[in-house]
């Protein structure tokens, strides 16, 4: 049994963990370089890792306490590429905000550089402990952890904009069957509310169980994963497909940073609106989107989460080596919506 104690706590808030890493095969999406999902699963799994390391696993927490580990914000930056089949130590460092309700993170990934040890990846980190009551009554939580217990999942820091109302709106729409395979980006109703007028594209989708943890809700990881899917229908609807640019000039999109926070609970089977919108672009170089997640429910629109990603265009020179390229017009064009 995980066993609480004001020491392994201590050590949870106070104590720094230093975690040897390895990139996943899964990530090595283009040539052997790492995307920006996986270098931020490699964040996550550190600091999973320190919560180990103290003496209280996940696992534990879980099982004997009914705390469920959540992280709520995760903002990484790549400073330098990762690749296939190399090791990172990664150096977790725990701090606290005076009344915070969540524990805070700051994350740095090192590696070999031409023969010096070098910081590859920064990353800042806030976690909960929600309590589950899915599978049986959660205990009283130990008191020494009781100030980052919650029974929601949000992010008290994040700015919340006033969800648009529904009234009117023909919530009744069937098209994230089985059979529309990856769900629709419209024609919606709910979606042509959340774009009209901007430069904006979005994506309706059935949250399935292994986007899930903790038996019900959608994990952090799983936002990843639809900021990454959301790109990639976005830039296919605006006519600049990745496959298209592979093929005809061999530029990859890559991603400098992203952050994604939680502001409430998206849950197994219900229907997830993912909205990006163009911010900037920025000489023709970078451009920013902000995705935006949200749920129906009880005939209202919930904001799940939020977040930021910028992107660039590498050019691919050989299996080993790529440059960073400015936009011409036809892209540039695409992604400002003039097209």
């Amino acid at each position: 049994m995980t066993t609480v104690t004001e020491s392994a706590v201590k050590e949870l808030l106070t104590r720094e963990s230093t975690v040897s890493l390895r990139t996943r095969f899964e990530g090595s999406n283009i040539c052997t370089w790492i995307g920006f999902k996986h270098i931020n699963y490699l964040v996550e799994e550190a600091i999973l890792y320190h919560f180990a390391e103290a003496g209280l696993p996940a696992r534990g927490l879980h099982a004997d306490h009914g705390l469920g580990v959540d992280l709520i914000d995760l903002d990484t930056r790549i400073l330098h590429a990762l690749y296939m089949d190399e090791t990172v130590l990664a150096r977790v460092v725990p701090s606290q905000v005076d009344g915070a309700d969540y524990i805070s993170f700051s994350v740095s990934l090192n590696g070999e550089r031409d023969g010096t040890d070098t910081k590859l990846i920064t990353g800042r980190a806030k976690a909960v402990l929600r309590l589950d009551n899915f599978a049986e009554e959660a205990p009283e939580p130990p008191a020494e952890l009781a100030p980052f217990v919650s029974h929601r999942l949000n992010d008290p820091t994040a700015r919340v904009p006033e969800a648009p109302d529904l009234s009117g709106v023909d919530l009744a729409v069937e098209n994230t069957s089985l059979s529309n395979g990856r769900g629709t980006t419209g024609p919606d109703p709910v979606l042509d509310l959340l774009t009209a007028g901007t430069n904006s594209f979005g994506w309706k989708w059935r949250i399935p169980y292994p986007y899930c943890h903790f038996s019900e809700r959608l994990q952090m990881s799983s936002y990843l994963r639809q900021m990454e899917e959301v790109v990639d229908l976005f830039l296919a609807d605006r006519g600049i497909s990745v496959k298209s640019l592979l093929e005809e000039r061999r530029w990859i999109p890559a991603c400098p940073h992203s952050r994604i926070q939680i502001l409430d609970e998206a849950l197994m089977e219900e229907e997830l609106y993912t909205v990006l919108t163009v911010e900037n672009v920025f000489k023709d170089f970078t451009y920013t989107s902000r995705v935006d997640y949200y749920v129906v429910r009880d005939g209202k629109l919930l904001q799940t989460a939020t977040g930021k990603v910028t992107h660039g265009y590498a050019k691919i020179d050989n299996r080993r080596d790529w440059n960073l390229v400015n936009f011409d017009e036809r892209v540039s064009k695409a992604l400002k919506g003039e097209a």
